[in-house]
């Protein structure tokens, strides 16, 4: 045998970075891990299942919404299953398949809130500045092509990456991170990685001037309309909605293009790498939900009609 293969002879079976803690503070951590995961499921689903139940929510702006906890959904579980298992058992292991599998789904869910989160300005934006043309912009056609835009254009982008990934031989098999994604994994290839990085930079900045200038030119639009309008109640329920919207895109922005900046600077911390990346599959999935759901008078109106339905019934 070649040293060559010898080389490339690498198991199947990845070493993971711990999160290194005492066995007592790992099961507090396996605790609110496991309670903070129960929680998405379970706000995610009912703002899920309130507004497929409800007709009356069959409106574009919940429509898109719908996007958003199913989003949230896959994020939540391709991270948390697997951080629940390395707190409590310290394995520090995973298969290179199911590794893979987990950073695919974490980077569809990365780019999808992005998406989402712009398509939902979009729509904010067409309802506060031309709300005489709404329904007629925003037809159930129209509707569907922003929908499949966002979904379609973030699988073949999400494809197109890992195909360029498992084209590459791999040599090592330890990962410097505590769960799998694609800077993690390319630091695993002992081959000319360029094509790689040319590509993940190209659709991160493509993403990011798309998404960014088109919420900053949608929220500038929505500010003048606001400042113009002269009634007050129309125009703090404007302000809160939008302001609310745009904290979490600022959050999940900060956190996201940390993360990814944080591979390509060697003396940062990787206590704080972990943190960041951790926090940004965390965050945004249980705010979602209460942020979209409770402070949303028709979805929290229906969601308490919804319960009080089935409290009853049971």
């Amino acid at each position: 045998m070649s040293p060559t293969s010898n080389l490339y002879n690498v198991s199947s079976q990845l070493s993971l970075e711990g999160y290194d803690l005492p066995s007592d503070r790992a099961i507090i951590a396996f605790v609110f891990a496991a309670l903070n995961y129960m929680i998405i499921l379970f706000c995610n689903s009912f703002l899920l299942f309130t507004i497929i139940r409800n007709k009356a929510l069959h409106h574009p702006m919940h429509i898109l919404l719908v996007n958003l906890p199913i989003n949230d959904l896959i994020g939540a579980t391709a991270l948390f299953p697997h951080i629940m298992k390395e707190l409590l058992f310290d394995t520090r292991t995973i298969s290179f398949s199911t590794c893979i599998s987990q950073a695919f789904f974490i980077h569809v869910y990365a780019v999808a809130v992005v998406f989402i989160l712009t398509a939902m300005a979009y729509d904010r934006y067409i309802a506060i500045c031309q709300p005489l043309r709404y329904n007629i912009i925003m037809s159930n056609s129209h509707l569907m092509k922003i929908i499949s835009l966002v979904w379609l254009s973030n699988w073949v982008l999400m494809i197109v990456l890992f195909i360029l990934l498992l084209r590459l031989p791999r040599c090592r098999s330890y990962l410097s991170n505590t769960y799998c994604d694609n800077p993690s994994l390319l630091q695993l290839v002992c081959a000319d990685t360029t094509i790689n990085n040319i590509y993940g930079l190209i659709i991160t900045a493509i993403c990011q001037v798309v998404t960014v200038g088109l919420i900053l030119f949608t929220y500038l639009q929505i500010l003048i309309a606001c400042f113009r309008n002269k009634s007050t109640d129309t125009r703090s329920k404007a302000l809160q909605t939008c302001g609310t919207h745009f904290i979490i895109f600022l959050l999940f922005e900060c956190l996201g293009l940390f993360t990814i900046f944080s591979y390509r600077i060697k003396d940062i911390s990787p206590h704080l790498r972990k943190f960041s990346g951790v926090a940004a599959m965390i965050i945004p999935p249980t705010l979602n939900p209460i942020i979209y759901g409770l402070k949303t008078k028709e979805i929290r109106v229906n969601a308490l009609k919804l319960f009080q339905r089935k409290v009853y019934a049971s």
